[in-house]
């Protein structure tokens, strides 16, 4: 039997909760499936460890086992069966700004982009990762840095906006798996472009993510690490009774398997801000065919070259605006920006260059979702 490690350094030194933070103070409900933290109005200033200046990249929680090999990935995965498929539509927004200077600007090191080869680790998955030029533009808009204080210090994670005032992110960036705390002080900067917020800085009123991940019982191929359940939603702090998704716009989201084909493939676009490209600072795009694994929680892989700091950010069906049709037919699953899964995981060997990211069910995305629009007003 092949036995794993917690291979998460920067996770792992978090587990010293007998550090005070303000997260132990908030009001944590665990309501069935589903754990609630409300974030009291007094909390919604951001503590100094989790400003946008000093933060460091989540650790992406990496696998201590061999990828599976190219056969495998092609054969274990069709007898997957995720129940019945369903979505929720995105939109675009305005896209009127309002640029708050939070971090200063990289001062060097950043290249001008280059045109990206397809490329691919030792697991032979091929991917092209570049950097985004237009971040501020919908569709890459909708992503940021998500920052946020933990008993270790401040740390910083990327994240999504799938309702005009809620973002998705992984459950390892709001909690340490089975530890039954939560960190604190999240705050979110949509389209964030290298110490500029273009659409400003948000607070979290509330956070929801799965008890099973909050108290480790959750289904774990490797505990902590490749699990079924590393997500979570954050509702927003309104701003003069607004959220960001008005200006920005927001994706989609969908569940059970929905843009996957016979084979449990799909083609996915992951945005992100790890820390291994631009130093975190300007988002990245990375564009890869996925498959499901079957033996790793049901989890998708993609080939990509994103680490720490990537956790979190969106996995997409159909990213950018589609042309007008003109004698080409639409194929299934054609709606647009629709994120099915967030970055969850990556190898111990950097030379595999693949990540994967627990599946959207409609026994996890669907219930967070829900509880988070529960009189949530026109943030859903």
């Amino acid at each position: 039997m092949t036995k794993f490690a917690l291979r998460t350094p920067a996770l792992a030194a978090t587990i010293a909760f007998g550090m005070a933070t303000s997260a132990f103070a908030q009001q944590v409900q665990v309501r069935g499936a589903v754990v609630q933290l409300t974030v009291p109005d007094t909390e919604s200033q951001a503590a100094p460890d989790s400003s946008f200046a000093t933060v460091k990249a989540m650790a992406l929680p990496q696998a201590g086992t061999a990828p599976p090999t190219a056969a495998e990935s092609e054969t274990q995965a069709p007898n997957v069966n995720f129940g019945p498929m369903g979505s929720s539509a995105g939109a675009t927004g305005s896209g009127v700004q309002s640029p708050v200077r939070v971090a200063p600007a990289l001062t060097g090191g950043a290249r001008s982009q280059d045109a990206q080869s397809q490329e691919f680790g030792t697991s032979g998955q091929p991917f092209n990762t570049s950097r985004v030029l237009t971040p501020s533009t919908y569709a890459f808009s909708p992503t940021g840095w998500l920052t946020f204080s933990t008993p270790s210090g401040g740390y910083r994670c990327s994240a999504s906006l799938i309702k005009p005032g809620v973002v998705v992110t992984a459950a390892h960036c709001v909690a340490l798996f089975g530890s039954n705390k939560l960190y604190s002080n999240w705050k979110f900067a949509p389209a964030y472009n290298n110490g500029t917020a273009p659409y400003g800085v948000w607070g979290v009123s509330g956070v929801w993510l799965m008890t099973s991940y909050y108290n480790g019982s959750d289904s774990c191929a490797q505990r902590g690490v490749i699990c079924s359940n590393d997500l979570a939603v954050l509702r927003l702090t309104p701003q003069n009774g607004a959220y960001p998704g008005s200006r920005t716009g927001y994706y989609g989201y969908a569940w059970n398997g929905w843009g996957l084909n016979s084979a449990k493939q799909s083609l996915l676009t992951q945005l992100g801000y790890p820390a291994g490209l631009d130093y975190g600072v300007i988002m990245q795009r990375n564009d890869s065919q996925s498959y499901v694994s079957a033996s790793l929680s049901n989890n998708t892989i993609i080939g990509t070259a994103m680490n720490g700091g990537s956790s979190g950010g969106p996995w997409i069906n159909n990213f950018g605006p589609g042309g007008v049709r003109n004698g080409v037919p639409y194929g299934s699953y054609s709606a647009r920006e629709i994120v099915t899964g967030v970055t969850s995981w990556g190898y111990t060997n950097p030379n595999v260059l693949q990540a994967g990211a627990s599946p959207f069910t409609s026994n996890n995305i669907v219930p967070l979702v829900n509880a988070a629009c529960t009189n949530a007003g026109n943030a859903c």
